[in-house]
Parts: structure tokens; C-alpha cells; sequence
């Protein structure tokens, strides 16, 4: 028995005694240094709630955790920015940093960035009620001609004294936590390895902490950024508890601000020449339709035939048979522009009406305003909503996206493979096409009626591969994008053949674009200001006779005002875009191209700096955009300079203002 307990004992002090010495670790004492710095974000982030408690309403334990756990990504990225000079000095594997001056400088670096970030934290807790947004990098250039701070600042202290106890509080507990992690060194037999283990554990921190950056270590999803916080938020006001203020200044480094636009002077003039709030007068009965987009990956206008009849002398025949089929008894837009150029703007234009203008919107500072996206709108009316993207969950922000405007159901990479296994990844982006539009259809069959659902498609990217059992099923041609093309395509006829057999299907409206234009392009014509946002928009409905193709300008935009004004709804919203079906209504598309804006009406295109006019084109006859005719048409020109300006003030100042929703009066 008491040989046991001495045992026992010995094991515990050689415990004790080894943890000590671990304690003392270089690498430990940095991991800890920063759990230290992740505990008091985390102190802070239940302040911030505690503070402004008022401004979140209706909150539970369940809420809480949620928004308490997912802050921890924004915490630890934020914390990784900060204390960046601090970790490459502790990790450089050279004694010289056991020295004591080396590790006073080390210790004034942490005190000094993580007392600065911490004070901006603490100070949102006051700024937000003023903002009702978290702080981003345009705090500087707002108060940046404030000649007073400096009386303002002390009374702000004085004034707000209950934050700042807090910030003197947790500036006490890094300081004392700090001085009682010990860096130590200890000397293996052979100082050589000592280099060697510091040399090997650099591509180890380098790995860690790009990780910890970037949210994740995987190559097909984009860093976190504010929009992400979406995905752990209950209501939009949630994620500026999710975040915090660090993380925002850094995410909001070389992104573009909003600034105040007065090309017009009062709200009056701006109203009647453009406004992006839809006021139904439809007296119709609501149809309890359901709605189904598709968006396809880099779907260009070009790889169609049935808009590329006069290509290779008439010999072209493009490789989309079964859409240029579908499009034979759709509603089709021949000139139908994409609103950005990237996977990430698409989201926005296609499901909220909202363009991408110089940065996409959930990269934007004003990326956590309120939007009412067509999942919400529809939501209001019984519609089970529904979001299908075969990547990744949470690729490009997707699920953050969609849970805020209002798509109750995600399924992505991971939903798939709980039911099919892992056997149809590509290996690089997401689930093949063909089986992920076949799960796609299962899913749909199951909802109830009415329902509301996108999916977007990933097989068109590069590197552009197929399936083993398909590579020598499509005939391609001069570019290696042209199979995936194909298979999509075909991936698409497999879907509509096994939907056109369930019950919804003919109670359906289905609406077809693409995200953007590939950047593979052949024909010249395509490689200009309109070759690049030509893509395809396709309304097909099984109950309809939607045979036609317009002639007329269409954007990404239009989608949710045509929708919302097929089904007769009839509550007011914001959208920068208009119902296609509607007659009555000016059409024209707008774009942002190499620091210029885009506006397209009529036979137009017109190409404005933002502060004047430089170029005009007639972009039907001109199909290489190479006559500027603005010198020969300055009426025209400036008629449609009036337009663009009043859309820029309308977008620039509604995003700046947090005005893209209709408030309940």
C-alpha cells in the first residue's frame, strides 16, 4: 500500500516538476501569452454586451453561446494582427532573445499594441451606440481634421468612467498575466539543436498562424472577413457582438469607404430622377409559386450559341446545347449584364439587388447593414428558404451571407457527404455538379410548398476537371474550360429531367444566371467594358409561356424586382434594379470597370470617372468598343450622366447611412 502512494506521489511532483519547466518554454509561454490576450477579447465582448444591452433584445442562453463561440474566429485572427511583431521576435532561434533587455523590449511591444487594440475595443462600447456598427479603418480619416481630440478625449474618459475602469481592469490582468509567464531557456546537451528545433518550428508558426488568419486551412475558402460573423448571428444587430473592433479596422485596410456623394441637392431632385425603393401597386393575388435560382460559376454570354449565332462565320455552335434548348421556351435577356466580376459580388446583386461598386459589399466597411434579400421578403409570405453551394460550408462567405438575408436551410459540401460519403469531392472546390444538382432535386422534393431555394454550382472552375467516368463524354474545343462548360450543362438537363417528374416542379419558377464572366475568353468582343459582365438571365416557368427572347437591358439586380413583381408582392423594399416585366419601366445596367462607373441604356454605354464623362460608345453597333462617340452625342451623354450620378448618390449614400431597408414608419 504505502509503496503504491510513494508511487504515486513521485509521478505527481515529476508532473508538477515537469510542468514548471515546460511553463518556463519559449513556445509555451508564447501560446499562453496569447490564450491571455483571447481571454480578455472574450471579457470584453460580454462588456460590450452588458453596455449596450438595450440595442439587443429578446436574448437567450442559446443566442449568447452562439455569439460567444463564433466570436472566438474574430478574436483570434484579431489577436494574431495584433501581437504580429511580438511572435516573430519570440520565435527567431537565437539565444539573444533570453536576454533581459531583449525580453523588455519584448514585453513594452505587448503591452503597448495590445493595450492599443484593447482600447479600441472598449471604446466601441460607447461608439456603438452612436454607429450601431462596429468601428472600421474610416474612424481615422472621420476624425481625422478634429483639432480638438485632445480636450475631447480626457472628457470622453471622465464622461464614460464606467468604460473606463473596464479598460483600466483588463489592462491590470494582461500586465499581471503577462509578468508571471516566465521565457526561459533550456539548454539541450548540444546547443546546435537548440537552432535546429527553433529553425524546424518556424514553418510550424508560419502555418499556424496563416491559419489562424485566414479562419481555416483550406485553399477554396476566402479569409474571414465582417460579413462572416453572419453565420453565428441570430439578427443582423448579433454580429457587432460577434466581432470586434481590432478585427474590423484590419479587414477594412485598402477597402474603399463610402463617401458622402451631393451631385444633387436635395432628396426631392435625387428621388425623381432614381430611387431604389419599389413601392408594388399590384392589386393581384399573391401567387404561392415557388422559386428556384440557379447561378453557374463563370457562365459567360460567349460560351452560349444561341447568342453567338454570327461567330466563326455562323459555324459556331457554342457548348450549352440543353440550355440554348431551355432558352427556346423561356423568357431570355439578350443583353444581360453580370453586376461584378467576381463569385463574391454575385450573391448580393442576384438575391438583395445590390451591385458591386468599387469593393464587393461583404468585403465593404458597411457590410453588417441591414439588407432585405429576397429569403426574408418571401420568408414574410410562408416560403421554406433554401441555400445549396457544393463547396465547403462557409466558402467565400456563403453561409454568413445567406443566413442573414434570411435562407433558414444551408447545405454545402458538408450535408452532402453526411448522405453520399466523401467520393464525389473534385478534390479542389466542392461535390461534381451533376451529383450535387441531383441531391439538389432530392432536397427540393422534400420542402414544403411553397419554397424558395438557390443553388450555386462549382464544376466550371478552374482547373477545370471532370469526373473519371465523363472525361471523354463532351467534345470541348481550343480551351480547357470549354468540357466543364459542357458538363455543367449537361449536369443541368440531368436536374431538370429528374425535377420535371416530382410534384413541384410545374408550380416552379426557375431563374438562370451566372455569377460572373469567365476570365477564359476567345472572341474579342468579349474582351471589353460589356464582353466582360455579358452573361446569361433566363426565366423559365412550366405553366407559363415564356417563349421570347428581349431585346432589352437586364442586370443581376432586376432578378429580385422581377420576382417580387411575378408573384404580385406587395409590401414596400429596397433593390437596385427593376422589374423586368414591367413595361413602364426604364431599363439599364450598371457596373464599376477599372475605376470607372458603367451605365448601359438604350443602344449606350456610358463610362463616367466620377467626376466627369470620358468616353461613349454605341456598344450594339460597336461590338469592339473601339468609337468613342461622346464628342458627336453630348446630349445623349449628358442625359444619361444625370442617371449614373443619381444612382451613385442613391448606392454610395443609402450604403454609407445604413439605408437599405424600408423602416417600418
Amino acid at each position: 500500500m504505502s509503496s503504491t502512494h510513494d508511487f504515486s506521489f513521485s509521478n505527481l511532483f515529476k508532473f508538477l516538476k515537469l510542468n514548471l519547466r515546460f511553463n518556463g518554454n519559449v513556445y509555451i509561454a508564447l501560446i499562453i501569452n496569447l490564450l491571455l490576450i483571447m481571454l480578455l477579447f472574450s471579457l470584453s465582448r460580454i462588456a460590450f454586451y452588458i453596455f449596450n444591452i438595450s440595442y439587443f433584445p429578446n436574448m437567450n442562453m442559446h443566442r449568447f453561446m452562439l455569439i460567444f463561440l463564433g466570436g472566438l474566429h474574430f478574436d483570434l485572427t484579431a489577436v494574431l494582427y495584433t501581437n504580429m511583431l511580438f511572435i516573430v521576435m519570440l520565435s527567431l532561434p537565437f539565444n539573444f532573445r533570453f536576454n533581459k533587455v531583449y525580453k523588455l523590449i519584448l514585453k513594452w511591444i505587448f503591452f503597448i499594441t495590445n493595450g492599443i487594440a484593447l482600447a479600441f475595443n472598449t471604446a466601441d462600447f460607447i461608439y456603438y451606440r452612436f454607429t450601431l456598427s462596429r468601428t472600421t479603418l474610416n474612424i481615422f480619416s472621420q476624425f481625422g481634421n478634429e483639432n480638438n481630440l485632445w480636450i475631447l478625449i480626457p472628457k470622453f474618459l471622465i464622461d464614460y468612467w464606467y468604460a473606463t475602469l473596464f479598460y483600466i481592469f483588463i489592462m491590470f490582468l494582461l500586465v499581471k498575466g503577462f509578468n508571471r509567464i516566465k521565457i526561459e531557456r533550456h539548454q539541450m546537451k548540444k546547443p546546435i539543436f537548440n537552432y535546429i528545433s527553433g529553425i524546424l518550428a518556424i514553418p510550424i508558426i508560419v502555418i499556424l498562424f496563416v491559419g489562424g488568419i485566414r479562419g481555416d486551412f483550406r485553399h477554396s475558402t476566402h479569409p474571414i472577413t465582417i460579413i462572416n460573423a453572419g453565420e453565428y448571428a441570430t439578427v443582423s444587430e448579433d454580429m457587432n457582438i460577434i466581432l470586434n473592433t481590432p478585427f474590423a479596422i484590419y479587414r477594412t485596410i485598402n477597402k474603399p469607404t463610402f463617401a458622402k456623394i451631393n451631385y444633387f441637392k436635395s432628396e426631392q431632385e435625387l428621388e425623381k430622377i432614381y430611387t431604389p425603393v419599389h413601392n408594388p401597386l399590384s392589386k393581384e393575388k399573391f401567387k404561392n409559386q415557388n422559386v428556384v435560382i440557379i447561378i453557374l460559376e463563370s457562365f459567360s454570354r460567349e460560351f452560349f450559341g444561341v447568342f453567338n449565332k454570327s461567330l466563326d462565320n455562323g459555324k459556331y455552335k457554342g457548348y450549352t446545347p440543353f440550355l440554348d434548348s431551355l432558352i427556346g421556351v423561356s423568357k431570355t435577356y439578350y443583353y444581360a449584364f453580370a453586376n461584378g466580376r467576381r463569385s463574391i459580388d454575385a450573391l448580393p446583386s442576384v438575391t438583395a439587388g445590390i451591385p458591386s461598386v468599387q469593393v464587393p459589399f461583404v468585403l465593404s466597411h458597411n457590410s453588417t447593414n441591414k439588407i432585405n434579400g429576397l429569403g426574408q421578403l418571401l420568408k414574410s409570405k410562408g416560403y421554406h428558404t433554401s441555400f445549396f453551394h457544393g463547396a465547403p460550408n462557409g466558402s467565400m462567405g456563403f453561409k454568413a451571407f445567406t443566413n442573414l438575408t434570411g435562407y433558414d436551410h444551408y447545405f454545402g459540401k458538408s450535408e452532402y457527404e453526411q448522405e453520399h460519403g466523401s467520393n464525389d469531392f473534385d478534390g479542389y472546390w466542392g461535390i461534381w455538379d451533376e451529383k450535387f444538382f441531383s441531391f439538389f432535386a432530392d432536397k427540393l422534393n422534400t420542402f414544403p410548398q411553397p419554397f424558395h431555394s438557390v443553388i450555386f454550382s462549382v464544376s466550371s472552375h478552374h482547373p477545370y476537371n471532370l469526373p473519371k467516368n465523363l472525361e471523354k463524354s463532351f467534345k470541348g474545343g481550343s480551351m480547357l474550360i470549354y468540357k466543364t462548360i459542357e458538363y455543367t450543362d449537361y449536369s443541368l438537363k440531368e436536374f431538370f429531367k429528374k425535377a420535371s417528374s416530382m410534384p413541384w416542379f410545374k408550380n416552379t419558377l426557375f431563374v438562370i444566371t451566372a455569377d460572373h464572366c469567365s476570365a477564359e475568353i476567345k472572341y474579342s468582343e468579349y474582351r471589353n467594358a460589356d464582353g466582360f459582365f455579358k452573361v446569361p438571365l433566363i426565366f423559365y416557368s412550366p405553366k407559363e409561356n415564356f417563349s421570347s427572347m428581349e431585346y432589352e437591358i437586364a442586370q443581376q439586380t432586376d432578378i429580385m424586382p422581377t420576382v417580387l413583381g411575378y408573384l404580385n408582392y406587395d409590401k414596400n423594399y429596397v433593390a437596385f434594379g427593376k422589374n423586368l416585366f414591367d413595361p413602364s419601366t426604364e431599363k439599364f445596367a450598371f457596373n464599376y470597370l477599372d475605376n470607372n462607373y458603367q451605365l448601359f441604356s438604350g443602344d449606350y454605354l456610358l463610362l463616367f470617372d466620377g467626376n466627369h464623362t470620358p468616353e461613349l460608345y454605341n456598344y450594339k453597333s460597336d461590338r469592339s468598343l473601339k468609337n468613342n462617340i461622346y464628342s458627336k452625342n453630348p446630349e445623349i451623354a449628358e442625359k444619361m450622366e444625370i442617371k449614373i450620378k443619381a444612382i451613385i448618390q442613391q448606392y454610395n449614400n443609402r450604403m454609407r447611412d445604413n439605408r437599405l431597408i424600408i423602416k417600418p414608419s
